[in-house]
């Protein structure tokens, strides 16, 4: 006698809410992408590390000439801390962020074999990888929904839209990967930062050309 399947469980209100904001978004940013330009997981890896604190347009204005000069782990590896310096100064905390880069890519190359891990637990054993940064490397260089990148557009989307009450990452990242399809991990973040970049800005949210209007909860604020 064959089993009886259990029933789909229903969403909530509120996360039918997000799923049709979702689907809305999915409509009108089709062609969102991550913002930093890499062309192979190591670049990607060190775009993000260096995009703390810092835009991405300015990250991919240095970026360039440092993937010219270390192209490879093994490269930047064996790079002196002061070239890696001079060549990042202008993204911020230049120091430590050149620092962290020698250390990541030294522990690429002697732990790893000059390969980035595809796992969260090795990647946030490298200097400078929190888990903002891992998600950002799993999810744009392999594909893999290890987690909802959390950044200053996601956190003030997130709470304006009502799906969060509040702004720590780690809570947020919580609960969203409770109420959101982990098919659409990888790509929310995209559609958001579009999003708040082009509408939901933050100073002066453009509420009346916003295709969210009718649903959202924080209108004008």
């Amino acid at each position: 006698m064959a089993s009886k399947q259990s029933p789909a469980k229903k969403p909530s209100a509120k996360q039918a809410g997000i799923l049709a904001t979702i689907e809305l978004l999915k409509r009108y940013y089709p062609d969102a992408y991550c913002a930093l330009n890499y062309t192979n997981p190591f670049e990607l890896l060190v775009a993000t590390i260096l995009s703390a604190q810092c835009t991405d347009e300015r990250v991919n204005m240095v970026t360039p000439a440092l993937f010219k000069k270390y192209p490879t782990p093994k490269a930047m590896a064996k790079a002196p801390v002061e070239s890696l310096e001079e060549l990042i100064r202008s993204t911020g905390f230049y120091k430590n962020k050149a620092k962290n880069l020698k250390a990541c890519a030294t522990t690429l190359v002697e732990k790893h074999h000059g390969e980035v891990p595809q796992s969260l637990e090795a990647l946030v054993e490298l200097g400078g990888v929190g888990r903002k940064t891992a998600n950002v490397v799993l999810g744009n260089a392999f594909n893999i929904p290890s987690g909802i990148v959390v950044d200053t557009h996601v956190t003030r989307l997130a709470n304006r839209l009502g799906w969060v009450k509040t702004d720590n990452a780690v809570m947020i990242e919580r609960q969203l990967s409770k109420l959101v399809p982990v098919e659409d991990w990888i790509m929310l973040p995209h559609w958001l930062i579009s999003h708040g970049r082009a509408v939901c800005k933050a100073r002066k949210p453009a509420c009346s050309h916003c295709f969210l209007e009718e649903t959202c909860p924080k209108k004008g604020v």
